[in-house]
């Protein structure tokens, strides 16, 4: 084979393909204010958590706490979920896992805010930091109507939270709770605040709660609802059994209030009037009662020795302003009376059979700190003796109302105690009627009925005679010294 033919070829110019750029992968970046948001949510964690506490307590005897109504719990919870109990003879074994919940450093000399169930009946408390530390702590004051309780290590170089005002966070603002739900703690989650100011059935309790959607279960009881600063704006406490959307936080503004008085007395003060109410908004039966007006709270009864008795209000006055600031259920009320100082002189305005009035009332020291402040049902002591017929002369006078005149004989008759004079004593109530639908007891004195006093059996047989079948009449009651009303119908 001739190769001469392979020298030019072999001399040509070599030819070459330019050099293939790297392949760099394209990487999405997140928007600058997404990232922003990411950066916040984290940094609400980072300044809050090193404040926050895993609280360990042994319970010496049965939990103490108490189901609630409405299908709600608490954010405690011991193994398998739910509260432990022991037997009371024995005791906590050192065997028994401890009930678990969360707090918060809230001074430097280690106090911790958590909740009074959290800590409640316990022989035995431990508190976990977010470093790993571990301290015995000790209780300094618990208030079982709040729920609020404090408790004590001694422990240096702790982290303090910081307090926000609850009274300025605004609903649909973000919400973030850091607690121990289901043993896995410093747990982190967030929301929103959906609704302020929301109250809930707690056996007649009253308290206004924020109510916020984030994430929290069992476990989470006295840790910290934070704003997006990571300031502490609530104390998570409950949820509804029905729906873990639902969560209850005591606003800051009340547990600091609360702490601070366990504290420096041990035990918290509240202002009261010694009232059991009820709204025209929430009672069908008594709006029909009150055709002249619309909005407003029912007296529906004052206790004996409370301020309430030392002033000018009546069972059956509908209250509509506090000091200028008008109340339309009973929420409304209650509220305004406990922001008052014990001793202080309020002004009410009172609808009172078609025209408007003030009464001035100065309130009290709550006695029972247990017992929610205007919230008090009317007391039930034991039933007087049941008196015979007078003179044969007894006989129902209404719809299953037996009465008699309240003469001083009779009285004392059915050891019954009373300075005025006047009105009917009830004699009977016959079960299933419509008198004891009306909720009327045995031993009941009768002082109005319709707006008009009752002076005698006679005066009170006249006024039912024209009574409106339909809404019935309102009854003025003395019942062991305290000042009630009844609504009475065919």
């Amino acid at each position: 084979m001739n190769k001469t033919w392979l020298i030019p070829l072999l001399c040509l110019p070599v030819v070459t393909a330019p050099a293939a750029e790297p392949i760099v992968p394209q990487v999405a970046t997140a928007p600058s204010a997404l990232r922003q948001l990411s950066d916040s949510f984290a940094a609400v964690f980072e300044k809050a958590a090193p404040s926050v506490v895993v609280i360990e307590s042994r319970q010496a005897g049965e939990n103490p706490v108490s189901g609630l109504p409405g299908g709600l719990e608490f954010f405690f919870r011991g193994p398998n979920g739910v509260p432990y109990r022991v037997v009371p003879e024995t005791g906590a074994s050192p065997d028994t896992p401890p009930n678990i919940g969360s707090g918060f450093v809230f001074s430097k000399e280690g106090h911790i805010i958590t909740n009074n169930h959290v800590v409640a009946g316990a022989s035995e408390i431990k508190v976990k930091l977010r470093d790993g530390r571990r301290f015995d702590a000790e209780i300094i004051g618990a208030d079982e109507r709040s729920d609020v309780a404090v408790i004590k290590i001694n422990a240096p170089d702790l982290s303090i939270a910081d307090l926000g005002d609850s009274d300025s966070v605004r609903v649909g603002e973000l919400a973030f709770a850091i607690g121990t739900p289901m043993e896995l703690p410093y747990t982190f989650t967030s929301g929103i605040i959906s609704a302020k100011g929301r109250t809930l059935a707690l056996g007649g309790y009253y308290d206004e709660f924020i109510q916020t959607d984030t994430s929290i279960n069992p476990g989470n009881s006295g840790g910290p609802l934070c704003d997006i600063d990571g300031r502490v704006v609530g104390i998570n406490t409950l949820i509804s059994g029905s729906n873990r959307g639902l969560g209850f936080a005591i606003p800051i503004n009340t547990a600091k209030n609360i702490a601070e008085q366990l504290m420096t007395k041990g035990h918290v003060s509240r202002p009261w009037l010694g009232i059991s109410i009820a709204s025209l908004e929430e009672d069908s039966q008594l709006r029909q009662l009150f055709p002249g007006i619309e909005q407003g709270v029912v007296l529906r009864g004052i206790e004996p020795g409370a301020p309430a008795q030392r002033s000018d209000l009546i069972p059956g006055d509908v209250i509509t302003k506090v000091d200028g600031k008008s109340v339309n259920v009973s929420a409304d009320l209650q509220r305004e009376i406990l922001g008052k100082k014990i001793g202080q002189s309020v002004e009410l305005e009172v609808w009172r059979k078609g025209r408007m009035l003030r009464v001035t009332v100065q309130t009290g020291e709550q006695p029972d700190k247990l017992v929610r402040a205007s919230m008090r049902s009317p007391g039930r002591t034991p039933r007087p003796s049941p008196v015979p017929k007078v003179n044969g002369s007894d006989h129902p006078v209404g719809p299953g109302l037996t009465v008699s005149d309240a003469t001083p004989a009779l009285l004392q008759e059915m050891n019954i105690q009373r300075k005025s004079s006047g009105g009917v004593l009830v004699t009977q109530v016959e079960p299933m009627s419509a008198a004891a639908a009306a909720g009327l007891e045995l031993g009941d004195i009768i002082t109005e009925a319709g707006g008009r006093p009752i002076l005698s059996k006679k005066d009170f047989e006249t006024i039912l005679e024209g009574m409106d079948d339909e809404r019935g009449i309102l009854l003025l009651l003395e019942r062991s010294g305290q000042k009630t009303f009844a609504i009475l119908k065919h």
